[in-house]
């Protein structure tokens, strides 16, 4: 089985809310909230795949010291095995504003199981809750 590694972000307002993205029609599993992120190309380190896919997906600049790893999912789909960790980030430069049609929206990390997400992005909300209340 194909090991596929993913790196997502919980970008954290100043109100402790997280930021979601709702996947676009015409993708995988289109219509579900993830957290931000992609996929790590071949001798890319995490946070700068992280940071990259951050400036495409959503026109925000984000600085390495300011990704803080929080925890990881590993997840068996019937086509690979996703391994996804989860970076924290609280300071960014821009505003987000959604490059890829997506819809977005801040939540409160107790609220976040009320949204459908994929089957890996759900061992990650217990750790958010844990860290934010």
């Amino acid at each position: 089985m194909k090991l596929l590694l993913v790196v997502a972000c919980a970008l954290v307002d100043a109100d402790n809310r997280v930021l979601i993205a709702q996947r676009p029609e015409g993708k995988q599993l289109a219509g579900l909230w993830e957290f931000p992120g992609g996929k790590i190309d071949p001798g890319e380190r995490p946070e700068d795949a992280l940071i990259r896919e951050l400036a495409e997906e959503l026109g925000i600049t984000v600085k390495a010291p300011c990704l803080a790893p929080l925890t990881f999912a590993s997840h068996a789909y019937e086509e690979f095995h996703l391994l996804m960790p989860l970076y924290v980030c609280r300071k960014w430069e821009g505003f987000v504003t959604p490059a890829e049609g997506q819809a977005v929206k801040w939540a409160r990390a107790r609220d976040l199981r009320k949204y459908d997400m994929p089957p890996a992005d759900a061992p990650l909300i217990a750790p958010l809750i844990d860290l934010l209340g």
